[in-house]
Formats: C-alpha cells, sequence, structure tokens
C-alpha cells in the first residue's frame, strides 16, 4: 500500500511514523522529492496524508487512491472536488487547545497581561492604582459562541467553569440556542463576548452590520477561519474604542501585513494562527493516521470522515 505524505511532518514524527507503519505501508515524503517528481508520485498514492494543492486534482484524483487524511480540521479549500473515496480531517484534535487559546486570550485581555508583560519587559513598576481598578472578570460574562461543532462545544465547556451564560450559534444544530443572523444580532447587544469558531466556508458572516451591534465595550474573538469576519469593521471600531478589545488567532490576510493596524492596537492579542498548536502535535497526527490505516486494512470504519461538498 503506498502512502503519500504531503504533511510538513518533523523529523522526529517522521521516525515515528516509519518505526510503527505496517511493514506492507511504503511511505514516500514529498518534501524528499526534487519538485518536478512530487506530483507524479502523488498520482500513485494508495493513501493520502496531508493537504495538497487543489489544483493537484484538477485532472481527478490519483487512479489508485483509496483514503484521504487531511492533516487539518478545515478544508474549504477542497469544497468543489468530487472524489469517491472516504476523506477524513482531524476531527476535535485541534478542538481543545483552540478553545483554551480563546480563553486564555480573553483573561488576558481582562486581566490586563499584555500590559503587564510590556511593562516588566521594560522593568517599570508603576504600582497597582495602574492597572488594578480597570481589570475585569471573565466570571459570568455572556457569550456567544459561533459555531456548535467540536471547537465551540470545548469553548463552552471551558467558559463554565467561569460561571459564564454561554450560547452557540449553528445554523441546523439542534443544540445550539441561535439558528439565524437575526437571532445573533438581536443578542448581541446584550453579550459581553463574541467567540467566532465558524469555517472558511461562512464567508464573512460576521459581517459589519453584527460588529456593529456588539455591546460597547465588548470582545471580539476569533479561532475559526480569518474570512469569516468583516475584518475593516472591526478595526473601525476597535480603533474608536467602541469595542473592548479583540483576541484573534485568524486574520483575513496571514501572515498580517506589517501596514495592518491591528499590529499597532492596544486592545488586541494576536496569536497568530497558533490556536490549535500542542506538544508532539505532528507524531499525533502520525497516530491519528495510522489508526485510520488500520481501520482501512480490516475493513473497520474510518473515523473523522467528512463531506467535501457540505464543508463538515
Amino acid at each position: 500500500m503506498r502512502l503519500f505524505v504531503y504533511s510538513p511532518l518533523s523529523a522526529s514524527a517522521r521516525r515515528h511514523l516509519q518505526r510503527l507503519a505496517p511493514a506492507e505501508l511504503e511511505i514516500t515524503f514529498c518534501n524528499d522529492l526534487p519538485t518536478e517528481q512530487q506530483f507524479p508520485a502523488f498520482q500513485e498514492a494508495e493513501v493520502l496524508m496531508g493537504n495538497p494543492p487543489p489544483a493537484w486534482f484538477t485532472a481527478g484524483p490519483p487512479p489508485m487512491l483509496r483514503f484521504w487524511q487531511i492533516d487539518s480540521a478545515g478544508f474549504e479549500r477542497y469544497r468543489h472536488l468530487d472524489l469517491r473515496i472516504p476523506v477524513a480531517n482531524m476531527g476535535d484534535f485541534f478542538s481543545w487547545p483552540c478553545a483554551e487559546t480563546m480563553v486564555g486570550g480573553l483573561l488576558a485581555l481582562y486581566r490586563h497581561l499584555p500590559e503587564l508583560a510590556v511593562l516588566q519587559s521594560q522593568k517599570k513598576w508603576v504600582g497597582g492604582a495602574f492597572v488594578r481598578n480597570r481589570a475585569g472578570l471573565l466570571r459570568g460574562k455572556r457569550v456567544v459562541v459561533l459555531g456548535a461543532g467540536a471547537i465551540g462545544v470545548a469553548v463552552r465547556q471551558q467558559l463554565s467553569g467561569f460561571e459564564c451564560q454561554v450560547q452557540l450559534l449553528a445554523r441546523t444544530d439542534p443544540s445550539a440556542q441561535l439558528h439565524t443572523k437575526e437571532q445573533l444580532k438581536a443578542v448581541l447587544p446584550e453579550t459581553d463576548v463574541v467567540i467566532n469558531t465558524l469555517p472558511g466556508s461562512a464567508e464573512g458572516y460576521f459581517s459589519a452590520d453584527l460588529v456593529e451591534a456588539m455591546r460597547p465595550g465588548s470582545i471580539y474573538a476569533s479561532v475559526g477561519r480569518g474570512n469569516t469576519t468583516d475584518e475593516p469593521a472591526l478595526i473601525r471600531l476597535l480603533q474608536a474604542g467602541y469595542l473592548g478589545g479583540a483576541v484573534l488567532d485568524v486574520t483575513a490576510v496571514e501572515p498580517l501585513p506589517a501596514e495592518n493596524p491591528l499590529w499597532h492596537l492596544p486592545n488586541v492579542l494576536l496569536t497568530q494562527h497558533t490556536g490549535g498548536g500542542q506538544a508532539l502535535e505532528d507524531e499525533s497526527k502520525v497516530d491519528v493516521l495510522l489508526h485510520n490505516v488500520e481501520q482501512l486494512r480490516t475493513g473497520q470504519p474510518l473515523e473523522n470522515l467528512v463531506e467535501l461538498s457540505k464543508g463538515y
């Protein structure tokens, strides 16, 4: 069985894969090949790991391909593909670290930790009055989470420890409390925090009218995809001091251009698309792949299967 690894795995993760892979798995690492040999090797794959360029599928999938393990949670750039093979993503692999990044960012803004870190780097002691009387609490905040997927559910679970009142928004999920933009817009004036976990398929969802409907002093956080937020509207209201701040793991353009005002706004915390990061991340991705390969070999159900056309 030929495995083509497009994922840029670390050296330790490669060794992990080679050590644990079944003997009949013939592994080819894309990064080991000259550029001109990469696509031909891809065409020979029976199992694919990673997120190759969508253009590689223009002429159809590799003729022998039996299974594709995407190594991310999102896969919106592949929605146009019509593949007749099982495709899996990483499921809830990134959900808990992404949720922790959002909760950690909110705590940092409410407790003025970025400001205090700058003062520490300057060896500048300003006394408690400078920050103490301005510090806020995450406890008891009214929160709306955009998206009821694995990340949104993890955010809700973590915020329960802070006694937050959390509502989820999802178009069809019956467990969500909000299902339409109209319902969302109606609750935003009474919401302290909005956390966006939406996939890229929801392009432009949090539009300017929704940004403007947010409560003065409220905080916007996003760990979904940068294209789901009207970034100019968000920047405008942050610059005006209307919003209390923002925690952004994702932006419309990445890397964020040097001239973007988000770099310089004191009430913005940029986590630079690191939200899903965790120790031994590549090795854990390999474990997910190998589990599904074993399921494939033994005719057992595969895990985290997705439908490309639906975006989930």
